[in-house]
């Protein structure tokens, strides 16, 4: 009996130090660091239902400037990627690559409406859309906002009675991405090399006002 009790002890001291790892390498810097913008999904991962519903928890607990709470989500999986693909861009700063690869297109998506219109709409979709890319980054996953899409065909396909924002892909990478950091003046646009998505970011001496 003593023997058991000893066992049970040690096997809850060694999950007790691997969670106590765990949480001490996950850090928000950490989370921003990996959440790049990812323009090439793994299509052999199927992003679940459930998983996008907690990205949308992590939305509902983000802040909204005045409360308004205005925005919604349309929940898009596998079955109905169908339906948002064809009327979508991704990586307007490389139209000759024509991304996705073929085989490389997203299969989930968060699509942000709302419910009203204004500046302070604009805060909270910055904000919401962040948070939900940490979230999924968390997870595991990746994804990457989409502005270029044609708005009246996504309302029309996926029958929505809200003004369609703004488009989260979501899914599991199946790109190397990396950040480089550039002094002030040098060219911000991202850019590829030998397969490398290359990430350009001021370094933060030039980003404080002295």
């Amino acid at each position: 009996m003593a023997d058991n009790y000893l066992g049970r002890k040690m096997e809850e001291y060694e999950a007790q130090k691997c969670a106590s790892v765990h949480t001490r390498r996950v850090s928000l810097m950490s989370l921003l660091a990996k959440n790049r913008s990812t323009r090439g999904f793994d299509n052999s991962f199927k992003v679940r239902y459930d998983q996008l519903v907690s990205l949308v928890e992590a939305a509902r607990l983000a802040p909204s400037a005045r409360n308004q709470q205005a925005l919604r989500f349309r929940l898009v999986t596998a079955e109905e990627a169908h339906l948002v693909l064809p009327y979508i861009k991704l990586g307007g700063a490389l139209p000759e690559l024509n991304l996705p690869f073929e085989g490389t297109e997203p299969n989930a998506f968060v699509v942000i409406c709302s419910e009203k219109e204004g500046r302070y709409i604009d805060m909270d979709l910055g904000i919401v859309a962040q948070t939900m890319l940490l979230r999924a980054t968390e997870m595991g996953l990746n994804g990457v906002c989409i502005g270029a899409f044609d708005h009246d065909a996504i309302s029309e396909a996926l029958q929505l009675n809200l003004a369609p924002k703004l488009i989260l892909a979501i899914g599991r990478s199946a790109e190397h991405i990396e950040i480089v950091d550039i002094a002030e003046g040098e060219p911000q646009a991202y850019y590829r090399e030998n397969g490398v998505h290359f990430v350009p970011k001021l370094r933060r001496e030039d980003l404080i006002i002295k």
